[in-house]
C-alpha cells in the first residue's frame, strides 16, 4: 500500500462523493485505491462497519474492487495464492483424501463431479473439489446445541440460482448476515455469473470461474472485516493458513485443520 498516495480530509471526502455516481471504471479503481485507508478505518469502526456498501456503492457495480483491496491489505503474491496453488498443490490431494470419507450419496456425487464425471446438474469439477474440503473439515460443535452437518454448512457457503427466476426472491428468503456465494445460470454445471452476497446485496465477482469466485468470497471477509460463519470456521481457517499462508502460527486452529494440513503438505 506504501506506493499508493492516500487521500485525507476534503480530498478524501471529494473522492467518496465522486464514487457514489457512475464513472469510468479506471477512474473508479484509482479513487478506490486512494480512499483505501479511510475505508479500512470505516470497516474497523463497530458503529460504522455496516455502512461500507452505502458509502462505497461501486462495489455493487464495478468488478475487481475486492481483489484490489485485498492486494492492498496484503500484497499481490498473497492475493494470487489460491488461484495459483489450488489446481497444482491441493485439488487432487483433497479428492484422494475425500475417498476415505464415509460414503454417502452426496460425497459420491461430489467425487464424481470433482473427477470430471458429473452431470450438468452438479457443480463443476473445481467447485466440487472445494466442497469436498468442507466435508473433510466439518463444522465444529457450535455454541447452539444442534450440530450442523457438512450439507447444511455447504448451504451457508454457496447457492445456485436458476437465472430464469427472481434473484431478489432468492435473497429475501435467506437468514443471516455472513457472506456467501451465489452462482447464477440456467444449469448448475455452467454458471454465467457469480456474486458474493453481503447483507442481501450482490457484489459481482470479477471472474466467471468457481475458483475465482471462492477466492473473492474468502477475500471479502478481510476487506470488510467480517467474521467467519461459525459452521465454516475450520474451512476458512484452513484456506487462510494453508493456502494463502496468512498469520500461520498466530491463528487458532482446530486439531482437524492441523492434521489435514500435515497430510496434504507432506
Amino acid at each position: 500500500m506504501d506506493d499508493v498516495q492516500q487521500l485525507e480530509g476534503d480530498a478524501c471526502r471529494e473522492a467518496i462523493s465522486f464514487l457514489v455516481h457512475p464513472a469510468d471504471e479506471t477512474e473508479v479503481m484509482q479513487k478506490m485505491k486512494e480512499t483505501f485507508k479511510h475505508r479500512q478505518e470505516l470497516v474497523h469502526n463497530p458503529d460504522r462497519s455496516a455502512d461500507v456498501l452505502d458509502v462505497f456503492p461501486r462495489y455493487l457495480v464495478v468488478k475487481g474492487l475486492i481483489n484490489q483491496d485485498f492486494a492492498l491489505l496484503f500484497n499481490a503474491e498473497t492475493s494470487n495464492k489460491f488461484l495459483k496453488r489450488w489446481e497444482t498443490a491441493f485439488k487432487q490431494k483433497i479428492i484422494n483424501e475425500a475417498k476415505s470419507l464415509t460414503s454417502t450419496a452426496e460425497i459420491r456425487c461430489l467425487l464424481n463431479a470433482a473427477g470430471g464425471q458429473g452431470s450438468e446438474n452438479d457443480w463443476d469439477s473445481d467447485m466440487s473439489s472445494v466442497l469436498l474440503l468442507l466435508h473433510l473439515l466439518p463444522p465444529p460443535p457450535g455454541r447452539k446445541k444442534t450440530k450442523i452437518s457438512p450439507t447444511e454448512a455447504i448451504d451457508r457457503l454457496v447457492h445456485f440460482h436458476k437465472s430464469c427466476t427472481s434473484i431478489e426472491g432468492h435473497l429475501s428468503g435467506r437468514e443471516g448476515h455472513q457472506p456467501f456465494l451465489l452462482g447464477s445460470g440456467r444449469i448448475k454445471g455452467r454458471i454465467d455469473h457469480f456474486y458474493v452476497v453481503v447483507d442481501k446485496r450482490l457484489i459481482p465477482c470479477s471472474g466467471t470461474s468457481s475458483l475465482s469466485a471462492f477466492d473473492e468470497l474468502f477475500k471479502v471477509h478481510y476487506v470488510f472485516n467480517l467474521s467467519d460463519e461459525e459452521a465454516l470456521v475450520n474451512f476458512f481457517t484452513f484456506l487462510q493458513t494453508t493456502v494463502y499462508n496468512i498469520d500461520v502460527g498466530l491463528s487458532s486452529e482446530s486439531p482437524r485443520v492441523r492434521e489435514l494440513r500435515a497430510k496434504l503438505l507432506n
